[in-house]
């Protein structure tokens, strides 16, 4: 069993960068895959990005790519997602799941095996 608690939402400006966190609990956190989610207004979830148990590898939709990074630190128990260049169009809530096939960078949020609570981010247009 893993708990996820996300935080570092909030309220930015078109530009502006935000980095969230999401500290896991358990002694195995270190061996699962991480993603970040999000879900826009009236839309469905969709993948972010992911990383892999040892954080050697990550991929990222195009929609975020070159403006959002994810880490992790598996001594803290934490994944981050650092969002820079903010855009309108990021104004979602955001979710980290963990997925244990550690190795995997699956898109799919049905490949995720938990979920934190979400955190909102918005960016007014």
């Amino acid at each position: 069993q893993v708990q996820l608690v996300e935080s570092g939402g909030g309220l930015v400006q078109t530009g502006d960068s935000l980095r969230l966190s999401c500290a896991g609990s358990g002694r195995t956190f270190s061996r699962y895959a991480m993603g970040w989610f999000r879900q826009p207004p009236g839309k469905e979830r969709e993948f972010v990005a992911a990383i892999t148990w040892t954080g050697g590898t990550t991929n990222y939709a195009d929609s975020v790519k070159g403006r959002f990074t994810i880490a992790r630190n598996n001594l803290k128990n934490t994944v981050y997602l650092q969002m820079n260049s903010l855009k309108p169009e990021d104004t979602a809530v955001y979710y980290c799941a963990a997925n244990l096939r550690g190795i995997r960078l699956d898109l799919s949020p049905g490949s995720y095996d938990y979920w934190g609570q979400g955190t909102q981010v918005t960016v007014p247009s």
